[in-house]
């Protein structure tokens, strides 16, 4: 019963029943329903086979009805689930939730427990999906809490293998959404666990013909290396019987070495067992597509190797068809260009996925902790957060974790692509998979396992290369028309060729056959996802972390790149250049601010306090310590109340500033400093200036994409003039000063309202909101120490240049999908026109079966091979650098 249901409610449900055949039946079920306890009303419709019940809830169950339906002889088709929700607060959160489900259309029974945050519905399947109620769910407001998963799948060809995946996975109950990657061959599930199991998932996989390789995160990686190897070696062998079978047998075709009456036959028993034997795996495949309702490549190709091998026979034996229809050494060398297609293909996409291997190689396998007095290695996956492991020069680090003992310099290049060595010591943060150099170190382990800065890297590397941008639309329509066109085509232009226009048989049926096998949807299925996984892969080893696959799209419609100042576009670290007392000494003037500003975080506020410490200027404590959003902080000292901030903060407290005052603070602003004034009881006491420095890079990175024709800006919490100051250094015409920290989303909307693409770039802590509202988001870390659920795009470093290598590389990488896509169209439009005879009438020119095949076979390689090619790719701006 859910929470805040009011117990004096009728209910009514609905029952879906099996096994009813007449009228007497209906009668049946309304006398057992209306003998249940606390039932007001019974209505059993023969036609719809259904039964409306209203009920009182206190005194009978669901269970019940069902029971007294199935008692009397009949059945229940209803589902049961039971739905994890986040986001409940109240009884009135969970009386929203069950009326959102219950004015869905075949909904029986809907109890929410706010105790256990879930919602069990029975629901009439025909009438509505799971689908349909986690939509409920979350239109009103709240959050439906599945699992995801990372399944490894081995044996996908090309693009109808992933629909096959895609259809198998999603015919489960429970499933919620299926993305299958060709490219690095993984199902990306998101799943209700209470519904389905991930051994059902297996069972779904290998059902359709392909092999289950475990999950990610699971140390599988070499039965994925043996099973890739055993593939290899087997495809291999097949290639090389089928060349070495065909060839042969077409010198045999070309050169009088046998009679003709004897060489049918010796082709027909040479070229059998190697047909079977290279064939075996196409057909296998071709009937398992058909089996489950789909048509693929193995379909497509085991016709027209099947047709060349089938005619062949029956040209042998004269039946129908005469000798000239020899297609022996065609079907076989066929099959082996087939084989030899995949065999480079599953060679080449095995290099894809190289960035990744490469990070989960950065993981030790065993980590060293001090335990009792004495030092014992452990297997990584034992180390627990509060453990001290110690770490000696030449070894990795294995978890992340603060320093509590030693000092040495530690290579953090594999996370960060800096070169230089970072010193730790006592309290520095250190992350798994960096190398300690030159000394020991004994840390504390602060995150372990899946939290780890370097697992969540991975994680999201994956999770991104997972994701489908929209470009991908464009293929996956083309493929699930592409194989029954050419089914089509291929039979038009047999019937085109023989009844039409009266050419021969065998010229009909080899026009057949060569459209069969050269139409290569395997190039349209590849042509995206493996550019986005080399291209994501190659942007972690760069320290740009693009997070999903739709982000790459939006970097080639920019216009505006609008950039955070604090701690972006400077290094975040201000100090203090100017301090300017009225009516006190310095000191009192600094030892007052510092004893207000030491209650805060602000990196304002810590210069002011560094400035302090520094001078050995005296700090008190402070009492009713206030921050005023964006203006500036309040205290009480000594019994006085201090305030420090900006003009419209003493404007708002009617202190009035003096015309000199005014005009120290604008001397200072021109200067590019932000001045804070500080009053006392209700009087201004003084003037103190802080100034942040650029980042080196900063320039550079301006003038780049300046040069990309993108309009730069800044966004800013300081004065007009003090922000101009800045933006002049820098070359920035546009400015948006002045700005609330809440307020920075609304002023990214305003740009989007006036037609420009937005970038917003930010340090991914404070700027959150402005960073989910703008077309892209760059979050910019700082080392290792970065936030990775922020932003669409995660820079690791600082380096104001990756933010213009980010936009470099998702144009790259786009720029390589859209040519893939060509050539994959460009090749299917050109050639099979060519193979079914468009050309013989005009210059003679046909194409044979043989030569098709070898078309086939390089179609795909020559796309992974376009993809594969991104990872060496520089960023242009890198190069300048470099």
């Amino acid at each position: 019963m859910g929470n805040g249901e009011r117990r004096d409610e009728k209910k009514k449900a609905e029952l879906k029943i099996a096994g009813m055949t007449c009228a007497t039946c209906v009668v049946t079920l309304e006398k057992s329903l209306s003998q249940v306890e606390g039932v007001a009303d019974v209505k059993v419709n023969l036609g719809t086979e259904t039964a409306q019940v209203t009920y009182d809830p206190s005194k009978t169950r669901l269970a019940d009805l069902e029971q007294a339906v199935t008692g009397s002889g009949y059945g229940v088709i209803n589902e049961k689930v039971t739905i994890k929700v986040g986001g409940m607060m109240c009884a009135t959160c969970v009386e929203t939730i069950e009326a959102a489900l219950q004015a869905l259309d075949g909904i029986v029974e809907v109890q929410v427990n706010l105790g256990t945050e879930t919602a069990q519905v029975t629901y009439d399947p025909v009438k509505t999906r799971l689908a349909d109620l986690e939509q409920a769910v979350t239109g009103s407001g709240y959050g439906v809490i599945n699992e995801k998963a990372t399944i490894k799948v081995g044996g996908m060809m090309c693009a109808t293998c992933v629909e096959t995946i895609e259809a198998a996975l999603r015919a489960l109950d429970g499933i919620i959404e299926v993305q299958v990657n060709l490219g690095t061959e993984r199902a990306y599930v998101t799943y209700n666990p209470k519904l389905v199991t991930i051994m059902e998932m297996r069972t779904a996989i290998e059902g359709v013909g392909y092999q289950y390789l475990g999950l990610e995160g699971e140390d599988t990686v070499n039965l994925e290396r043996q099973v890739r190897e055993k593939d290899l070696r087997d495809k291999r062998n097949r290639i090389i019987v089928g060349f070495g079978v065909s060839i042969p047998l077409m010198v045999l075709m070309y050169v009088a070495i046998l009679p003709l009456h004897l060489l049918h036959y010796v082709m027909l028993l040479v070229s059998t067992p190697a047909f079977i034997y290279l064939g075996y795996p196409i057909f296998l495949a071709a009937y398992r597509a058909l089996k489950n309702r789909t048509l693929n490549m193995d379909v497509m190709y085991s016709l027209g190797i099947g047709v060349a091998y089938l005619a062949s026979v029956l040209g042998t034996f004269e039946i129908v068809l005469t000798h000239d229809f020899m297609f022996y050494e065609t079907a076989v060398m066929l099959a082996a260009f087939l084989t030899l297609g995949r065999y480079l293909e599953t060679r080449a996409k095995g290099r894809t996925s190289d960035a990744i291997r490469k990070l989960l190689g950065l993981q030790p396998r065993t980590a060293t902790v001090a335990r009792g007095g004495r030092e014992e290695e452990i297997p990584i996956e034992s180390v627990q957060i509060g453990d001290m492991v110690v770490v000696k020069p030449g070894e990795k680090i294995p978890v992340d974790g603060e320093v509590s003992l030693g000092e040495s310099y530690v290579d953090e290049s594999m996370i960060t692509g800096e070169p230089v060595p970072v010193l730790k010591r006592e309290g520095s943060v250190v992350v798994g998979g960096t190398l300690n150099t030159n000394s020991v170190l004994t840390f504390r382990a602060t995150k372990v396992g899946r939290d780890t800065v370097l697992a969540q890297i991975i994680r999201m590397v994956e999770e991104a290369q997972g994701s489908k941008p929209p470009v991908q639309r464009i293929a996956d329509t083309a493929v699930s028309y592409f194989i029954p066109t050419v089914l089509v085509i291929s039979f038009l232009s047999f019937v085109l060729w023989y009844y039409l226009l009266g050419n021969t048989l065998l010229f009909a049926l080899t026009a057949l056959i060569s459209v069969l096998v050269i139409a290569c949807p395997c190039a349209l299925g590849l042509a995206t996802p493996t550019a986005i996984t080399v291209g994501l892969g190659r942007g972690a080893e760069l320290g740009i972390l693009i997070k999903r696959g739709e982000a790459l799209e939006v970097p080639g419609r920019l216009t505006t790149v609008i950039f955070d100042k604090t701690g972006t576009l400077t290094r975040g670290k201000p100090s203090v250049t100017d301090i300017i007392p009225t009516g006190i000494t310095t000191e009192t003037l600094l030892s007052i601010a510092a004893s207000v500003e030491h209650n805060s975080r602000h990196p304002i506020a810590e210069a002011v306090v560094r400035e302090a410490e520094q001078r050995g200027v005296r700090i008190d404590e402070s009492t009713s310590f206030d921050t005023i959003g964006g203006k500036g902080v309040s205290a009480t000292i000594l019994g006085e109340q201090v305030i420090i901030g900006n003009r419209a903060l003493f404007q708002d407290r009617g202190i009035v500033i003096s015309k000199e005052i005014e005009m120290a603070i604008v001397k200072l602003e021109e200067e590019a400093k932000t001045v804070m004034v500080v009053g006392v009881g209700g009087s201004i006491s003084g003037l103190i200036a802080v100034a942040d420095t650029l980042k080196d890079t900063t320039r550079a990175a301006i003038n780049a994409l300046k040069d990309m024709h993108l309009t730069v800006g800044m966004i800013t919490g300081d004065n007009r003039r003090t922000a101009h100051a800045i933006a002049s250094q820098i070359g920035m015409e546009t400015v948006i000063a002045e700005v609330l920290p809440g307020d920075k989303a609304k002023e990214v909307k305003k740009l989007q309202e006036r037609g420009e693409v937005v970038a917003f770039v930010g340090d991914g802590i404070n700027d959150a909101p402005a960073l989910a509202q703008a077309d892209v988001g760059i979050a910019i870390g700082s080392g290792t120490d970065v936030a990775i659920e922020s932003g669409d795009i995660v820079l690791i470093k600082s380096d104001l240049l990756d933010v213009v290598a980010a936009i470099q590389l998702s144009r790259k990488v786009m720029s390589r999908i859209k040519q893939n896509l060509f050539w994959a169209f460009a090749y299917n439009t050109a050639l099979i026109p060519v193979a079914a005879g468009v050309l013989y009438p005009f210059f003679g020119i046909t194409f044979r079966p043989e030569l098709a095949g070898f078309a086939m076979a390089f179609s795909s390689v020559t796309v992974v091979s376009l993809s594969l090619m991104l990872k060496g790719y520089i960023p242009p701006v890198r190069k300048k650098v470099i």
